[in-house]
């Protein structure tokens, strides 16, 4: 490989580090899923061999990425140790490591036998015979169900459509409508807030559009940018379909009534003058 070639590959390298880093403050990345002892062994060994201005900006400006990293890692701990969340994972892992006496010394100290006695006694006797004897008979509980007769009829797709039975338009143009729709109602900055997009005056409508934005993510109409700390959601449409790529994080979001309720009530609050 020549000298200029050889040049070229490591600034890809750095400019990799530096989208990557990118990726994590505009909260599209796990911060916890950058190695970031492996991105600073791969800065430090290319340092030495930056010469022109440019590249040493472009080796500030990945250190400056690190850096926001770290610290974005560190405001999630901070959060979680405050609101004392104890992560699965990590409880997981220190389980692991109890050995057998430790772990069962802890089991003996938190368990709380519950003992119960059961027998029959000549007053539950009694109350059995009772219960027995104020039952109707057989003829009057398992009494013939009437069917009532209906005549035949016809309906429409149309009426077909409204009932849910039958869908008017195919999967893939909802898909396209609902994608043109989100290009239209995205802010100066390109994205809207996921409740304000996929909320509806009836919770029935808001979950079948929750469901219909899963698919524009997951066929790469649309990404999401997750803000963990200030926990906020927000969707950004893309001018074309985006391949999927090869790493993909799924995220899973609530869209229980409660939550709806409590969009609804803040929506209505906010169109007040």
């Amino acid at each position: 490989m020549s000298r200029i070639r050889k040049r070229k590959a490591y600034e890809e390298k750095l400019r990799s580090i530096i989208d990557l880093c990118r990726s994590v403050e505009e909260g599209s990345l796990d911060p916890f899923l950058v190695d970031v002892d492996e991105i600073i062994k791969v800065v430090r060994e290319l340092f030495p061999l930056w010469k022109s201005p440019e590249e040493l900006c472009m080796d500030v400006e990945a250190i400056h990425g690190i850096a926001s990293v770290i610290k974005l890692q560190g405001d999630w701990v901070k959060e979680r140790s405050t609101s004392l969340y104890k992560d699965p994972f990590l409880l997981e892992e220190k389980i692991r490591k109890l050995s057998k006496e430790e772990f069962v010394n802890i089991f003996l100290k938190v368990w709380r036998p519950i003992v119960e006695l059961e027998q029959i006694s000549s007053r539950s006797l009694a109350e059995a015979v009772k219960y027995w004897r104020n039952l109707p008979p057989l003829s009057e509980r398992w009494g013939r169900v009437e069917v009532l007769e209906a005549e035949a009829g016809t309906i429409t797709i149309r009426e077909l459509a409204e009932q849910r039975i039958f869908a008017e338009k195919a999967f893939s143009e909802e898909i396209e409508a609902l994608w043109k729709e989100l290009r239209s109602r995205v802010g100066e900055d390109g994205k809207i807030s996921y409740w304000d997009f996929i909320g509806a005056e009836t919770y029935q409508e808001t979950v079948r559009r929750a469901y219909l934005t899963s698919f524009l993510i997951t066929y790469g109409y649309a990404t999401l940018e997750v803000h963990r700390l200030e926990d906020e959601i927000y969707i950004k449409p893309f001018e074309k379909p985006v391949p999927k790529g090869k790493r993909t994080i799924s995220i899973p979001i609530s869209v229980s009534f409660k939550d709806w309720e409590k969009w609804k009530k803040s929506s209505i609050e906010g169109d007040k003058p």
